[in-house]
């Protein structure tokens, strides 16, 4: 079990970083923080680059934390918060991802709530600091502050589209 889990948190907690570093950098074939930056007002969020780099540092905190099994509820926490706005970016195109659709990050959200339940496994920093095992309350209080954080995140970062004008 705990090599499955060690390739899980390596798996998804890597994914998560590197796309962060795609938000900020020309690295992993990212458009540099100006490019990042575009992403997201072509999304309809307010805040320029530091939206940017809010966002690909949360990625890059987070997914390396959730990677080497350190302060798993934390970095599951920021996972579930950066994809839940990724979600509800996508969710206008149903679920699939052919369509631009939420499958995505659905799934590593669900991951990372997975994780945050069953714990980083023994191949982990938290083992090696003996910070393990967290209670299980932990893995709902870890997925309703992503959900909540993602969410607000949205709400407070996102514009509101113009009124139409009708036409006469």
């Amino acid at each position: 079990m705990d090599t499955g889990i060690l390739i899980l948190r390596l798996l998804v907690g890597l994914l998560v970083a590197g796309h962060g570093v795609q938000k900020i950098s020309p690295y992993l074939g990212g458009k540099g923080l100006e490019g990042g930056t575009e992403e997201f007002r072509a999304d309809g969020f307010r805040g320029g680059a530091l939206t940017a780099l809010a966002a690909g540092g949360g990625q890059i905190g987070s997914g390396l934390l959730l990677a080497a099994g350190l302060l798993t509820p934390f970095a599951a926490t920021g996972v579930i918060g950066v994809m839940t706005v990724a979600l509800t970016v996508k969710w206008r195109h149903g679920l699939w991802v052919q369509n631009d659709g939420y499958e995505y990050p659905l799934v590593l959200i669900g991951t990372a709530a997975a994780l945050a339940a069953t714990g980083p496994g023994a191949w982990s920093l938290d083992a090696a600091l003996s910070l393990t095992p967290y209670p299980l309350w932990w893995a709902a209080l870890v997925l309703v502050a992503g959900l909540g954080s993602g969410l607000l995140t949205r709400l407070v970062l996102h514009r509101t589209a113009a009124p139409a004008i009708a036409e006469r």
